[in-house]
């Protein structure tokens, strides 16, 4: 009976890991099948880290317009980004709100040695400010 016993506790230790990677492979799942939902991540940029997030919510066959500023009046830098392309987020600052009317105030200065534009946060994967504002700075 003994060694029974002895053989389960390595069997049960087996599924209860298991069972934990299955689960942690679900929020995985789950997380990439929501993007708006999703937030931001740590990733490296000549040398230093940087907050990114992807592009989501853009309208099949549009883009993604970055600003001179935090408004649509500011004009636009001229880059487009698509749906799933990663952008690099140097500060945040408060301006118009999002061109959907969700009333999302936040923009994003952009982080890229080719444009400084800024972009709404509506439209990238950063989660909520909670999430992101402790990694990317306030912009000055």
């Amino acid at each position: 009976m003994k060694r029974r016993v002895r053989q389960a506790r390595p069997i049960r230790r087996r599924a209860a890991a298991l069972a934990g990677t299955l689960a942690l492979a679900a929020v995985a799942v789950g997380t990439a099948a929501s993007p708006a939902s999703a937030a931001g991540w740590a990733c490296d940029h000549d040398g230093h880290t940087v907050w990114c997030a992807s592009v989501t919510g853009i309208s099949a066959g549009s883009y993604l317009a970055s600003h001179n500023g935090p408004s649509y009046g500011s004009g636009t830098t001229g880059h487009r980004y698509y749906n799933g392309q990663t952008m690099m987020l140097a500060c945040w600052t408060t301006g118009d709100g999002d061109a959907d009317g969700h009333g999302d105030r936040y923009w994003f200065a952009l982080d890229l040695d080719s444009d400084g534009g800024f972009i709404n946060d509506w439209y990238v994967t950063t989660g909520s400010p909670s999430q992101w504002q402790p990694h990317v700075p306030q912009c000055r």
